[in-house]
């Protein structure tokens, strides 16, 4: 073999051992490497599960000193809370208070205004109507234009009084009423309106029977037969009142003024000088008053 070739083969061998020693040098580290793997494994899970623990037990921490810090700071919000409900229901109660006494204070306006229309009513009733049946007419005579001769121990009735300056009065006119009743003529009797102690005389009276109502009172006043009806009803009724006089209008009567014949209530007709009133109630065949001798008056 020549001096270049074995200078070669050296050279590998020595490239060989070199080689060798570097797998075998690696391969130890490798399994060094291996160990220390094995060996820190159990290390860093105690780490890590100390570290879990830790960390839970931080959080415990945290929380427990939370809910310290929370407690403390939640008593005053409550307290706070507490006042304000009880704001609340003493303004409620308050309002309730204030609408109850309200409603006690209309009811107390409504019924005194109700006890004033009543009286009202009442006083109305009794010096204006003067008791008069209802449907009668009445006579422009009003309460306040009452005379002061006017003897109160005897009702006022339509207005009209019992006076007692008799005939001295200004205005004296007479009417005439002629009354059927069932086929029969009822007189108007005498001393109507006029009362047994002859201490006054209604405006409107008579002296007798012959149906001559006599009209005397003081100036400006105007009635009608209602009115001289109410009078003879409520204050005469003992001087054979016919009850058949409280249905005016209805199908049973016939009514004439002056001859002629007279349609609606015959309470309100105006009572005038020598008018000339004929009533008839079921009752045929009657000839109305056309004409009559008035004599003086």
């Amino acid at each position: 073999m020549s001096k270049i070739s074995r200078q070669g083969a050296k050279q590998n061998r020595a490239a060989n051992k070199q080689s060798g020693a570097f797998t075998q040098k690696q391969s130890t580290s490798n399994g060094s490497t291996g160990q220390v793997s094995k060996q820190n494994q159990p290390s860093e899970l105690k780490a890590t599960n100390s570290t879990t623990k830790q960390a839970q037990g931080a959080s415990k921490a945290a929380t427990s000193q939370a809910s310290k810090q929370i407690v403390p700071a939640s008593k005053p919000m409550t307290r706070q809370s507490v006042k304000y409900e009880r704001r609340l229901e003493e303004k409620r109660q308050r309002e309730e208070q204030r609408k109850r006494a309200a409603l006690r204070k209309r009811i107390a306006i409504v019924g005194i205004a109700a006890a004033v229309v009543v009286v009202l009513a009442a006083v109305l009733i009794y010096f204006v109507a003067g008791n008069a049946r209802p449907g009668n007419a009445q006579s422009n005579a009003s309460p306040t234009s009452i005379p002061s001769s006017a003897n109160l121990a005897y009702a006022v009735i339509g207005g009209v009084p019992c006076d007692t300056t008799g005939h001295d009065n200004d205005y004296h006119i007479h009417a005439h009423v002629s009354l059927y009743i069932n086929g029969k003529q009822v007189q108007i009797p005498a001393q109507v309106g006029i009362p047994t102690d002859n201490s006054c005389l209604y405006w409107l009276h008579t002296h007798d029977t012959s149906g001559v109502i006599h009209i005397e009172a003081p100036a400006g006043r105007n009635f009608t037969l209602g009115t001289f009806f109410n009078i003879w009803g409520q204050q005469f009724s003992s001087l054979q009142y016919p009850p058949e006089l409280d249905q005016p209008g209805g199908s049973g009567w016939q009514v004439w003024v002056n001859g002629k014949p007279y349609n609606g209530d015959f309470h309100n007709i105006p009572l005038q000088a020598h008018l000339l009133i004929t009533l008839a109630y079921n009752t045929s065949g009657v000839q109305p008053d056309a004409v009559y001798n008035w004599g003086t008056l």
